[in-house]
């Protein structure tokens, strides 16, 4: 079934979930909070050690960023919704500041597939989660 999910915020982003072939959320398809946990590890350091986006996380606080990419990130896939963080547009503010742009999200996302697949994660579910880390970039551009 298609489901939307909403983050609270003026913007009102809307992520819309793939059509699941089972019940199962991609959150617990992909292994649930202990996969997320993991991959978000995996993420960071990638993201950390690319000159070309690193710049954007100093003097980040990393442990609470990875907290709240996790939180979002499970809700977006399905999982338990506790992210009170705020919305996308907001959330990168200081990014956009420094210049983030379609280029760098491309990095990102590169490097999100990548660790999905270095995790074994089945091509099905990686598309999937690829079309939600996608939706979000016009507000994560602010446009």
């Amino acid at each position: 079934m298609v489901q939307v999910m909403e983050m609270p915020s003026a913007d009102r982003v809307v992520l819309k979930r793939v059509a699941r072939s089972s019940s199962v959320s991609l959150y617990d398809e992909l292994g649930g909070d202990a996969a997320i946990d993991a991959a978000l590890d995996a993420f960071y350091v990638k993201i950390l050690a690319d000159p070309r986006v690193n710049g954007y996380f100093d003097g980040v606080d990393m442990v609470r960023l990875k907290g709240h990419a996790k939180a979002f990130l499970t809700m977006a896939f399905g999982g338990p919704s506790h992210y009170m963080g705020r919305d996308l547009g907001s959330a990168h503010e200081r990014p956009r500041s420094m210049g983030l742009n379609d280029d760098a999200v491309d990095v990102f996302l590169g490097h999100f597939r990548e660790v999905l697949e270095e995790f074994g994660v089945p091509e099905a579910n990686i598309t999937a989660a690829m079309e939600i880390a996608e939706s979000g970039r016009g507000a994560v551009l602010a446009r």
